[in-house]
């Protein structure tokens, strides 16, 4: 048939990635549709003061874009999104991506056996094979909660930068991975700070440090530093995920090594003995995101900082009530609430064969084929689709796996091998029946979180990086079918 026609919906790691693996096999007809005004994805919207990466740089990069001159160790949101943005424009990426485009449903074409893509502003584009990197943490999510706040109230993702904090009291419901990071960003501008806790997080050392510039000129000079530096730290996180796993021989030492540091910081950065007793996790180590953080403790013992464990109940005009029938009068709210990690490809509307609805298929919790694929959508894939996340690496090694592996299935219809290709119902359940059993062994199967969608942990992989990029680096023909 040629050249099959790839529409790449978002350009972020995701998108960015796969339109770069679809090149390097030779497959030029792609097109990549943001919704955004600029490529980067959570990186161009996470703007919050704080905002940075918890994974090394040196790790969370392309492979194929090694920058030997990250100016910390952990990189920073605009740095982050300087990288993305440089190398897609470096690499002619950028060429590739349609901005201001939003994607609102894309539907198979049973007569034509293509899909079409629609779009808000009423463009359509037809495709062969259609990527959807939409992410797991793109759709922030704001609580439902009775009453009306008369000040100004913003998601961590959808930061007010028009709105002055500087010596307001301000509401900070949620403890999570953006909310470590905004909370010290901000304390010390604010008069007063309410921090709304539900479930206190682990929060360990973050071993960050600045590059000097001995440092750059050594990594330039000797571009194999910077690979054994990547290969270091990806051997240091796969222990790791060994350990929430649940393999015996990493498991137990481990998260009990983490443990005792996360214990130490909490003592040395908390005095107070009241406040320490309200920021113990009740759960397991590793159940939960395990956060990395030099500060988030030392804000918390600020004098001008009080953290609420009571649930929030109703927002008034002036503040936040509490369960405990107190008001907490606030000038500004920020909720550090997370994203809706569970909806899977929300908000897009896809059709399959037979008129099927993806979201009507997963309405018992998202599952995937190895995380791409689906029965009934063929040259349809999913990247960061179900159980693709990871407790403790670099998503960005899962991404490259799945670009790799979309890029052999368009290749194989561009060589005339197959035109329309679905994974077979029977590797989709055992498949997903191995991900359920597996991860019901893993420490994420411990206690609710937003791994969880009802009784099903559609989020996380279970084992190894390294596991899952020899599972994708060659396709499984046996696994595909021909879609008549």
């Amino acid at each position: 048939m040629g050249q099959p026609r790839v529409v790449v919906i978002g350009a972020g790691f995701g998108g960015l990635g796969v339109a770069h693996a679809l090149r390097e096999r030779g497959l030029t007809d792609v097109v990549v549709l943001e919704r955004a005004d600029a490529v980067g994805g959570v990186w161009r919207d996470n703007t919050y003061p704080g905002a940075a990466c918890d994974v090394p740089s040196p790790l969370y990069s392309w492979s194929w874009a090694v920058k030997p001159d990250w100016s910390r160790r952990y990189g920073t949101q605009p740095e982050i999104l300087d990288y993305l943005q440089r190398t897609a424009e470096e690499t002619g990426l950028r060429d590739l991506v349609h901005t201001g485009v939003e994607a609102t449903a894309a539907t198979f074409d049973e007569t034509t056996r293509r899909w079409r893509v629609d779009t808000a502003g009423g463009t359509s584009y037809d495709a062969d094979l259609v990527v959807a990197a939409l992410g797991q943490l793109s759709n922030p999510v704001v609580p439902a909660i009775a009453g009306c706040f008369e000040g100004p109230a913003f998601h961590s993702a959808q930061w007010r930068h028009d709105v002055d904090l500087t010596g307001k009291r301000v509401a900070v419901i949620g403890t999570g991975a953006s909310a470590i990071q905004l909370v010290p960003g901000i304390v010390d501008r604010v008069a007063a700070m309410t921090v709304f806790q539900r479930s206190a997080p682990y929060v360990v050392p973050k071993p960050d440090q600045a590059y000097r510039p001995r440092h750059h000129r050594l990594f330039r000079r000797f571009p194999a530093l910077v690979r054994a530096e990547r290969r270091s730290w990806f051997w240091l996180t796969e222990r790791f995920n060994a350990a929430l796993s649940g393999d015996a021989a990493y498991s137990r030492p481990l998260l009990a090594a983490l443990r005792l540091a996360w214990r130490a910081h909490l003592r040395r950065q908390v005095p107070d003995p009241a406040l320490r007793r309200k920021l113990v996790p009740g759960y397991a180590l590793g159940c939960k995101r395990l956060l990395f953080s030099n500060d988030w403790y030392r804000a918390l013992a600020r004098p001008h900082v009080d953290v609420v464990t009571d649930d929030v109940t109703r927002l008034e005009p002036t503040g936040v009530r509490t369960a405990d029938g107190r008001l907490h009068e606030v000038d500004a709210i920020v909720w550090g609430t997370g994203f809706a990690a569970t909806r899977f490809l929300a908000p897009l509307s896809v059709t399959g064969v037979d008129g099927r609805d993806l979201h009507e298929a997963w309405s018992d919790g998202a599952r995937a084929h190895l995380g791409l694929s689906v029965p009934g959508f063929p040259n349809l894939f999913c990247i960061y689709g179900p159980n693709t996340n990871l407790g403790g690496s670099s998503i960005v090694n899962m991404l490259e796996a799945q670009a790799g592996y979309v890029a052999q299935v368009a290749r194989r219809i561009a060589d005339g091998e197959a035109r329309v290709v679905g994974v077979r119902a029977t590797s989709y359940d055992a498949y997903d029946r191995e991900m359920q059993e597996r991860l019901g062994r893993s420490a994420f199967a411990g206690c609710d979180s937003w791994y969880v969608d009802g009784r099903r942990i559609t989020t996380n992989w279970p084992g190894l990086v390294a596991e899952y990029r020899a599972r994708l680096d060659r396709v499984d023909w046996a696994d595909l079918e021909e879609v008549s």
